[in-house]
């Protein structure tokens, strides 16, 4: 129960699918649980009523007896009753809210892959690969900053930061969730920050947008704006028609199409989200815990090495002649080495035990189920 509530502590909100994908063996036992912690206020549960009829699915955030369980454990102060009701208020009737659940649906697809319920069953228990670090947009924003001089920063803002391992390889990245209600200038004006920042020593750089059409768009916007210029860090795009990633293993599955500045409206070749390129540091894992689930692989955001990355010059652009063509492997893109200075045994980071804690249908009204 301990890792159910640290997680919508940190992530907000999470529906009964993605409760169930990442916790338990079948969707029933998932409800059945939910209700007996709605029952004793450890969560508060909620849905939308939609204009043509019918209900969303079942939004699930921490109620306020499962607030002060996590104050309690974290040797935090509680939140008042009064305030922490009217924050629920603000949360279903938050403007972001679909764009939120969006970005939680990536991340849970990928934590599915090591349900501890379903690892147990398989006999692998206390395996660990798959999703090994996911930050939410508020951890990331206090980590991902870069002081300029004079009072000026770049601030990274990613809709959530993860690292993925497969098979001996590890991908870490920064999430760009995209629903078509920005304008692409907006978008791309976006890349200017993670352009400004060391994004290459942290990880790559993924755009999830709703459709096909759109990532058409998003990669002309991009050739357009960089106008063959090397951004400095790896860009991979995928699209989600229909709301859903189309394969079976969702956005680790075989989506993800490299850009390069020589790329062209179209991806001639899809990769696994393992097999883009490895950027970030080697971090040695950590014991995994109930404060901060789905962390075994996430650094001490307060240690000198991850700080002195962040104030590391920015490289010095690479030759076009180093791009591959459009029609070429991954592994002969030569702009984007895999071989860097994190792979020496003699340099892999070892993170503390304990981390740092550091439209189809528009919404008519919130009912609630509690």
């Amino acid at each position: 129960m301990l890792r159910l509530l640290a997680l919508l502590a940190e992530h907000k909100v999470l529906t009964t699918n993605q409760i169930a994908a990442i916790e338990f063996l079948s969707v029933r036992r998932a409800q059945d649980r939910l209700r007996h912690l709605r029952e004793l206020g450890v969560v508060f549960a909620f849905r939308e009523s939609y204009v043509r009829g019918g209900t969303s699915q079942t939004r699930y955030a921490l109620g306020y007896l499962g607030a002060r369980l996590i104050a309690a454990q974290r040797a935090e102060k509680p939140p008042s009753p009064k305030a922490y009701t009217e924050s629920l208020e603000r949360l279903a009737l938050w403007p972001k809210l679909d764009h939120q659940l969006g970005v939680n649906d990536f991340f849970c697809s990928l934590a599915a892959h090591r349900n501890p319920a379903r690892l147990r069953e398989a006999g692998r228990e206390g395996e660990i690969s798959g999703l090994t670090q996911w930050w939410s947009e508020r951890r990331c924003t206090g980590f991902f900053v870069k002081y300029l001089g004079g009072g000026r920063d770049t601030r990274l803002r990613p809709d959530g930061y993860g690292c993925w391992e497969e098979h001996g390889r590890t991908v870490r990245f920064f999430l760009e969730h995209d629903t078509g209600t920005e304008s692409l200038t907006t978008v791309i004006h976006k890349i200017d920050d993670y352009r400004d920042f060391p994004t290459d020593a942290f990880g790559v750089l993924l755009f999830s947008v709703h459709s096909a059409r759109r990532e058409i768009a998003l990669r002309t916007a991009l050739r357009r704006d960089l106008a063959g210029h090397d951004p400095g860090l790896v860009i991979a795009t995928a699209a989600r028609d229909h709301g859903a990633y189309p394969h079976a293993d969702g956005p680790a599955g075989p989506i993800w199409g490299l850009w390069t500045p020589r790329s062209g409206d179209n991806v001639p070749r899809r990769y696994r989200l393992a097999e883009l390129p490895q950027r970030g540091p080697s971090v040695e894992h950590s014991a995994s815990n109930t404060d901060q689930p789905l962390n075994e692989a996430a650094f001490d955001p307060h240690d000198r090495e991850m700080l002195r990355r962040i104030d590391t010059p920015k490289p010095e652009p690479a030759e076009l002649a180093g791009y591959a063509d459009d029609d070429d492997d991954l592994d002969d893109v030569t702009l984007y080495d895999d071989t860097d200075d994190y792979a020496d045994d003699d340099d892999v980071y070892r993170a503390p035990v304990a981390p740092a804690r550091p439209e189809a249908q528009r919404p008519r009204r919130p009912r609630w189920a509690a």
